[in-house]
């Protein structure tokens, strides 16, 4: 039986008002697209947003990294994109750092979560897609759902889970990859992906090799070297027979956690969970919103899906999400609320310092 591919690819390719949300258009012309290679290139699909950065989800059997899905999910974006400039949409194709498809949307803008599998007698799929963050925002969560027994007691009563599973972490500066075997190495892995901004979580695996999570992992501003917006991440985690259950996989989002992003890709902020209804950033272009859509996979096709933070479970982490942002916003331009200066490298500060460059003078002994 020829395995199953996921691919999630997403992009900002315009939104109104400002950074808020994904116009009607745009959702309407990404369906279309998707449809007409239903049953040729593609298996299945289905279209999203969040915030203002649109979704693409799809399955097919042709592997990850496969040219023709990648270049699909390009031409998407690029429709979109010139549907956006006739209405003067904010940010139209700010995503786009290339003129021209070459091959593989990576490293061109948009942000790509893929995995491939042999499909299970029943195989339940969380996809994660974030708004106003950064990729290193699901370290804290996948650490909590891979390796955490006192989030995930299956780690510790079912003995499919009980050898832990294997991390892939990237450093984004060295550009440079390392496996860490947990719960032996946990300690030796925190030490990494708590700084967020460089160490990502990339793939996990169970240690038979059988792929857990896969996530995007596209700093856009290090591509393009100057503030292009934040990088709004997707993620991918498998769920039930011998990975988390479903209510393992979405209970870490009950906890507020602070990632970067928020305003202008310069602000830590605390992660809100919502429903598709909620996706909408607005407070200070904010805060961060994370959304999870669960399908069951049937012969490549998706069943669903189901909007899993549409649910009053969650009310409780989104009023202190709240609280944490009324905090914090009192900072006002401070650190930690502002970024850190090496982070702030790629934003539009260096052109505040520019300006004053000649004016500092050097201090006498």
């Amino acid at each position: 039986m020829s395995k199953t591919t996921v691919s999630v690819i997403k992009a900002d390719v315009g939104s109104f008002p400002g950074h808020s949300r994904t116009h009607p258009k745009l959702l309407e012309k990404a369906a279309k697209l998707l449809k007409e290679e239903e049953g040729k290139l593609l298996i299945d699909s289905f279209f999203t947003h969040c915030g203002d950065d649109l979704e693409l989800i799809m399955t097919h059997t042709h592997g990850v990294d496969n040219k023709q899905i990648h270049k699909l999910a390009w031409d998407v974006f690029i429709e979109c994109t010139r549907i956006a400039k006739n209405l003067k949409l904010y940010g139209a194709g700010q995503d786009m750092l290339a003129d021209a498809f070459s091959g593989n949307v990576k490293g061109m803008g948009p942000g790509v979560a893929e995995m491939e599998f042999e499909e299970r007698g029943s195989d339940p799929v969380m996809i994660f897609m974030a708004d106003k963050t950064e990729p290193g925002a699901w370290n804290f969560y996948l650490y909590k759902i891979f390796a955490d027994p006192f989030n995930t007691p299956g780690l510790v009563i079912d003995p499919s889970m009980h050898e832990g599973f294997v991390f892939e972490v990237h450093d984004l500066i060295e550009k440079r990859k390392i496996l860490f075997r947990c719960p032996e190495e946990c300690y030796s892995m925190l030490a990494y992906i708590g700084a967020p901004s460089r160490y990502v979580i990339k793939h996990v695996w169970k240690r038979d090799g059988t792929i857990a999570a896969s996530t995007s992992t596209q700093r856009l501003n290090m591509m393009a070297g100057r503030y292009v917006g934040k990088d709004d991440p997707v993620m991918i985690v498998r769920a039930q027979s011998g990975f988390p259950s479903m209510g393992e996989v979405i209970e870490p989002f009950t906890i507020p956690v602070l990632v970067a992003g928020w305003m202008r890709g310069s602000h830590h902020g605390p992660f809100m969970p919502v429903g598709l209804c909620d996706a909408n950033c607005t407070r200070f272009d904010g805060p961060p919103r994370v959304i999870c859509f669960g399908f069951q996979i049937c012969n490549g096709t998706l069943i669903g899906p189901a909007d899993m933070f549409d649910d009053p479970g969650f009310d409780r982490v989104r009023q202190r999400c709240n609280e944490l942002a009324d905090v914090i916003r009192a900072q006002g331009p401070f650190e930690p609320h502002r970024l850190s200066l090496e982070e702030m490298e790629y934003t539009t500060l260096p052109g505040v310092e520019k300006a004053m460059k000649t004016r500092w003078e050097p201090i006498g002994e």
